[in-house]
């Protein structure tokens, strides 16, 4: 029988905390039920921070270690299928800057367009230590890399990488796409069956 006190050990030696682990599985539940709407399958690393009314997550969606996830009055609306490394930001807002004779700090009133929301449809990848700013959408079965700030709309199956991201290229071609979803409807139709 392996003690407990063995077990403290060697997650120790990884760098983990049982206290870490004990967290982490009881308030897992209470986390997933705070979003606006969570998915099927969803698992969110420790140490992130959220404003869970203003965010849909859809099934199947991993969110790694000390996510942070903003929004005042826009959304974040994650799709399906969608990976996130640790500590990325999500932002749907900024303030303003163009009020005369008061110091920022002080502003609290914002325009429409200082919050837009953040969409990230399914089959997306984001690397660690990616910067999402608002109004932007990312389409379908991208790619953002590692330390990436997305500033602009990415289009589906593309590769975007770098600060500003700016860098973009074909993840498939147009045939390698209608093959690709195909064969991914086929499996979706084979787990709806299995259901």
């Amino acid at each position: 029988m392996v003690r407990y006190k063995n077990i403290r050990k060697l997650f120790g030696c990884l760098g983990i905390k049982m206290k870490d682990i004990i967290h982490y599985r009881l308030s897992m539940p209470i986390i997933v039920s705070m979003f606006e709407k969570c998915g099927e399958d969803v698992y969110i690393e420790p140490k992130g921070e959220f404003t869970y009314h203003n965010i849909s997550i859809g099934n199947n969606v991993y969110i790694g270690a000390h996510a942070s996830f903003m929004c005042a009055n826009a959304k974040i609306l994650i799709g399906s299928q969608v990976m996130f490394g640790p500590h990325v930001t999500i932002r749907t807002g900024d303030h303003r800057a163009d009020v005369i004779g008061e110091y920022m700090i002080n502003i609290k009133q914002k325009l429409p367009e200082n919050n837009k929301n953040v969409i990230i449809e399914d089959d997306v990848w984001i690397g660690c230590n990616v910067t999402i700013l608002k109004g932007v959408t990312i389409g379908k079965g991208s790619i953002i890399g590692a330390g990436s700030v997305v500033t602009k709309d990415v289009p589906s199956y593309t590769y975007h990488v770098g600060v500003p991201g700016i860098k973009e290229w074909p993840r498939f071609n147009i045939e390698q796409i209608k093959e690709h979803e195909r064969v991914l409807n086929e499996k979706l139709s084979l787990i709806g069956e299995n259901k």
